[in-house]
This record gives structure tokens, sequence and C-alpha cells, in this order.
């Protein structure tokens, strides 16, 4: 059974809203580990460049701390809000190292709700369960001039089997399902899976469109950032919508590179 606030947060994203047609939407899928290159360097700043150069209107970060002791006691989201000037918000998934890691979403328009939920996995092994970390989603409803977005996003379990993130997939799929027929809603981030996986099938057999697969160019590949070999960031979504671009950045501000895909939105939802 899904948690209450699984629920709760369905509740609070109703009503339709018209969205604009035409005019492309920005979305920036990014795992900034920590606000660290893969050496350890840190690099906030340029994370921040890439949001601005890019000319991103929304982005979905992945590993985000909030205070660590490896932050150096930085509000890794905060900051990202003054360097960027957008809105953000952020959602905790676990406590680490003297204070919280996360997922965050950032805005060009002001975010007026938003919600972490918890994706819930039974693992049977005791040892196992022990060493699990808990994996959440962030959903946000965005003021869009034109109309309201919804946004999911999410960093799903990085072990080996997929057990845990087929779990975990179900109960995303189950609210982004819920959310069809109150907005023009996007999900997507690190769901640490490449297209041939169970995820990614359950992803297609509930309708959710891989964006990547429609318009990207070359392979996709965005980890780990130095030499990718690997497409398990993504962007997903139904109705009305065609992609005009999607392409990975090529940065290693972080271990992961951006994809960074244009949507165009053709009518009411």
């Amino acid at each position: 059974m899904l948690p209450p606030a699984l629920l709760l947060l369905c509740l609070s994203a109703c009503g339709s809203a018209a969205v604009r047609t035409g005019e492309p939407l920005r979305v920036l899928v990014y795992n900034i580990h920590a606000g660290k290159d893969a050496a350890g360097t840190g690099n906030l700043d340029r994370v921040a460049e890439i949001v601005r150069s890019s000319r991103s209107d929304i982005v979905m970060l992945q590993e985000v701390d909030n205070r660590t002791r490896r932050s150096g006691g930085v509000d890794q989201l905060s900051r990202l809000r003054e360097l960027t000037g957008f809105h953000g918000v952020f959602g905790k998934t676990i406590d680490y190292d003297g204070g919280e890691y996360g997922i965050g979403i950032l805005s060009r328009w002001p975010i007026t709700s938003w919600r972490l939920i918890q994706l819930p996995v039974e693992i049977a092994d005791s040892a196992v369960r022990a060493r699990y970390e808990a994996r959440g989603a962030l959903a946000a409803r965005i003021a869009d001039p034109s109309g309201d977005i919804r946004v999911v996003n999410t960093h799903l379990d990085a072990s080996r089997s997929d057990s845990n993130r087929v779990q975990q997939a179900n109960a995303l799929i189950f609210f982004a399902n819920a959310q069809q027929d109150s907005g023009f809603t996007i999900l997507g981030g690190d769901l640490n899976s490449e297209p041939t996986s169970r995820v990614a099938e359950l992803l297609a057999t509930n309708g959710w469109k891989d964006l990547y697969k429609d318009c990207g160019s070359a392979s996709g590949f965005s980890f780990p950032a130095n030499e990718p070999v690997k497409r398990i960031d993504y962007l997903y979504i139904k109705g009305r919508v065609s992609c005009k671009s999607a392409a990975v950045l090529d940065t290693q501000a972080s271990d992961h590179r951006p994809v960074l895909f244009e949507v165009i939105r053709t009518g009411r939802e």
C-alpha cells in the first residue's frame, strides 16, 4: 500500500490549466554529485553557470547536499538559487554526514506548491535492508505564465539488482499517472537504469514517453562524465507534446553529464 504522503500529493495538485503552445520548454536533468566533480572538487559555481548558459527553464537536480560536512556546511539548493536567480525547493531523502541529502528542483517561474514523497521498498534480507538508502520523489507545481506545470523529479536506487528500482518505479508511476487529469506533467531524473531495463519497460507500458528516444542526438550516454558509457538520466512525458531536441552537454562539473531537453507543448492536457 502506498504511503499517505503519496495520496496527499495527488490531492494537492488538482485543477486543470491550459498550456502555451509552440514555445519550447527547456528542461535540464542533472545529477550534481553533491556539488563536486569526479575528483571531489567543489563546483557549484560551474553548475550554476551550466543552468544559465543552457537557458534552462526548469532544472531537475539529484544528489543535492544540505549542510553536510562534505559540502562544508553549505545549503546547496539555496546557494544555487542565489547564483541563478531561480526559485527552488529541496527534498530530503536521508540524513547524511551531519546534514541532509536529497533532490531539488529549480525553476525560472514561481513554485506554488511542492511535496516530497517516499518510494517504498520491501527488502526481505535484514542485512541488505540495514544498508538500504531510502529514495523519494520531489513533486512541484510551477506557475508557468501560460499554465501550471507539474514536475516529478527522482533518483532511484543504485543497487546492482533491479529489484528495488522496480518497486520504486511502480510507486512513481502510480503518482505520476494520477496527475494526468490535472495539467502538464513531466517526470524524470537519475533512474540508475538503462533503456533496456525493467524500469524503462514499466514506464513505457504505462504510456510515459522517453523523450531522448524521440529527438536525442548521439548515444545519450551521461555517466560517467569523463567517458560516458551509460544512459541513466531521463525525461518522460505524456500527452500532447513533441520533443524539439535532446542532448547531453559536454561538461565534467559533476560525475554525471547534464541532459538538456526542449519540449513543445501542443495544447490543453
